[in-house]
């Protein structure tokens, strides 16, 4: 029996309203637990004083032990400063704090990573890196969220140069490796070659820099892409832009081969993919802009919480491929498939960052993983269920950060592999003991 409009529409409102109802229900998603045996308190004299003084002065003497003797490389922050937040704006860091728990349970049940939400109540950049480089020694890594651009193209630079642990920006790098495991698929069904479909990106703030520039570095041609900002494409008389936005300013002269001017219907007609994280829709995306894209088009819709255009109209209106960024809807490119595996292999080579290769080489593994499972019009990667691919993702970004030098620790893939499978499943097993005991409660009317 075919779905109506009305049905679907129902079924992608009905996450936001269980969300009100299970969020005041647990209070909160995430909390501390211990991974050590408290047998009785007398282990208190090991874990705590006298005995913890031993370990303090292993590190005092080789600051390196920090890694044997605690929990500090498996941890990483999750900071934001609340300034745009998913496709709710500047909604300040308190607001901010429910998306930076999720985040932290998606590290913790697809990673096995012990993520901490840091929501900072400032909005200056230099305060936000000042205070990143304060909280190294306590974390692995730093996973930055939610900041708006253009700051956050410089505090990501500005802590990638400073920082002794990885630091990346997820609404960048995250993005950006996840949307280009999608297109890898899609254009293998479609039978279209990386250096030479047309690209549209709709949307040039951080998410989408930083996509065009994965995608350019795993061979989508330069000239090919056009871009478009809330003032229309991206093209060498947009002078305005040379001093405020140098990101922005630079995509200006590398892209837009032909010159298009305009904005979103012209920048997409004719294009083979076109790429969207803008405003969220429906309706900012319209159908007879997509009736101008060329045959067997690509759409990514991936704003949030609702999609540029709504997938059924967008196939209506011809595309062949339809993403969003929605767990509701086929095809979810979403960094939830990135980032915990991403850092499970970085923390498990202990490498000292997040190079644009590694990130690359997820997303080559990310579409293997559904290419050897069965990729098709609506399966282009694989889903957060399927928890095995988080390992190969890992074991695939570390043996990267090994060949590029900037691991601390030399690993096979089969180690990293195994490694990572160990982490994941305990963190899965855990969350579904303690449901099982009760001491995670079930709802009953959701």
């Amino acid at each position: 029996m075919k779905i109506t409009k009305e049905e679907l529409l129902a079924k992608a409102q009905k996450p936001a309203q269980d969300a009100m109802k299970l969020h005041p229900f647990y209070r909160g998603k995430v909390e501390v637990t211990p991974k050590c045996a408290i047998r009785d308190s007398s282990d208190f004299a090991i874990w705590y004083t006298p005995g913890v003084a031993e370990p303090c002065r292993d590190i005092h003497k080789n600051p390196e032990q920090v890694f044997i003797h605690t929990n500090k490389g498996n941890m990483v922050a999750v900071v934001s400063d609340g300034t745009r937040v998913l496709g709710l704006g500047d909604i300040g860091p308190e607001a901010a704090l429910p998306v930076m728990e999720g985040k932290a349970i998606l590290f913790k049940y697809l990673g096995g990573v012990d993520a901490f939400p840091i929501c900072l109540d400032t909005k200056d950049p230099e305060e936000l890196i000042r205070t990143v480089l304060f909280l190294q020694p306590s974390f692995g890594g730093v996973n930055l969220e939610d900041i708006s651009q253009p700051k956050c193209f410089y505090i990501l630079d500005t802590l990638r140069k400073k920082a002794r642990i990885p630091v990346w920006h997820d609404d960048q790098q995250g993005t950006a490796a996840v949307t280009l495991a999608g297109l890898i698929n899609a254009l293998k069904i479609v039978g279209k070659a990386m250096d030479q479909v047309r690209v549209t990106m709709v949307g040039a703030g951080g998410a989408g820099i930083a996509i065009t520039r994965i995608l350019i570095a795993a061979g989508i041609t330069a000239g090919n892409v056009v871009m478009v900002d809330s003032k229309g494409t991206l093209h060498p008389g947009r002078t305005e832009l040379k001093d405020i936005y140098k990101e922005k300013w630079h995509f200006c002269q590398v892209t837009n081969k032909d010159g298009v001017v305009g904005g979103i219907p012209e920048a997409m007609k004719g294009a083979d993919v076109c790429i969207s994280l803008s405003k969220p829709g429906p309706d900012t995306i319209k159908k007879e802009w997509i009736e101008g894209m060329a045959k067997d088009a690509v759409l990514f819709a991936c704003a949030n919480p609702i999609p540029e255009i709504w997938p059924w109209e967008a196939k209506e209106a011809g595309v062949r491929i339809v993403a969003t960024g929605r767990s509701d809807f086929p095809n979810q490119v979403n960094n939830s498939l990135g980032f915990p595996g991403i850092f499970r292999g970085t923390l498990d080579c202990m490498a000292t960052t997040i190079t644009d290769e590694m990130c690359i080489a997820a997303a080559e593994e990310l579409a293997r993983c559904a290419e050897d499972i069965g990729m098709s019009d609506e399966y282009l990667i694989p889903t957060m269920d399927e928890w095995e691919v988080f390992p190969r993702e890992a074991a695939a970004v570390g043996i990267k950060a090994i060949e590029q030098g900037v691991a601390r620790v030399q690993s096979s893939r089969d180690e990293l592999y195994e490694k990572a499978t160990r982490i994941i499943k305990r963190s899965r097993e855990e969350t579904t003991l303690l449901m099982k005991e009760g001491l995670i409660p079930m709802p009953k009317d959701v």
